[in-house]
């Protein structure tokens, strides 16, 4: 009810065209449906059921996409257009995020104390931050071996090793996965400790000298070679975080 007249709030309609063929439903036509409706909105869902239907639609609206949204008898634009009209935030392409990398310690915390919880181990304790770093290790590792030859072109470009060395861009994942399993399980200490100072040590040098010393802005291959991180922090803190499990280990602090 409208508070000043005491009559109805008039209903907020949405006309929706969208694609929906038998081999192909368009997801932007279906989340745009569901912000609509989600935000008040009594959806008019026009289906383009054929691409000679897509086709005209697009010539009659001189557009080249769909969905397209209508409200109020004007155009709205498309899923972007209309989270935008919304005052939703709208993803830029390639834009530089460290959610990949916080979803990777996020993981690793939890799969840390779920072993400690298996394993009737203190939830808290130092070997819960021996586990996370391990597990972490093997995390990185994982989403790098993704796409190797990627991951090992993004690293040429402040890695001081492999600018020498260039297998070793190649090799970097195999070395960060088998040191990280090492060390979760406790086995082959003698094996775990050296590779996790050498890879740890260059890379801290590495990232240190191109982001801090020469001021270089770079995307860190830290999490894959299609990630958009930014070489910094991050990556420093992977690679001092294996040179002090390492150190830890020869300590003999267990």
């Amino acid at each position: 009810m409208s508070p000043a007249s005491g009559n109805p709030a008039p209903e907020k309609t949405a006309q929706l065209y969208r694609m929906v063929m038998p081999g192909h439903v368009c997801p932007y036509g279906l989340k745009a449906r569901w912000l609509l409706r989600r935000h008040g909105y009594r959806v008019e869902d026009h289906a383009l059921t054929s691409r000679a239907d897509t086709d005209a639609f697009k010539a009659q609206h001189d557009v080249k996409t769909t969905p397209q949204i209508f409200i109020d008898g004007r155009r709205i634009g498309g899923h972007d257009d209309l989270r935008r009209f919304l005052g939703l935030k709208v993803p830029v392409p390639g834009a530089t995020s460290y959610v990949p990398v916080l979803a990777v310690f996020a993981v690793a915390a939890l799969l840390a104390l779920a072993i400690n919880w298996l394993t009737l181990a203190p939830l808290v304790g130092l070997l819960t931050l021996e586990r996370f770093i391990a597990i972490a290790m093997m995390l990185l590792a994982m989403l790098k071996l993704q796409d190797v030859e990627r991951f090992a072109t993004m690293f040429l470009n402040y890695d001081l090793l492999a600018r020498r060395v260039i297998p070793y861009g190649r090799i970097y994942p195999f070395l960060e996965l088998g040191a990280g399993a090492l060390m979760l399980t406790g086995l082959a200490p003698w094996l775990s400790i050296p590779v996790a100072l050498f890879i740890g040590g260059i890379g801290a040098i590495s990232v240190f000298k191109a982001v801090y010393i020469e001021k270089r802005e770079l995307k860190c291959a830290c999490v894959g070679g299609s990630s958009n991180v930014p070489l910094g922090f991050v990556s420093l803190t992977e690679n001092v975080m294996m040179v002090a499990m390492a150190l830890w280990m020869v300590a003999g602090i267990h």
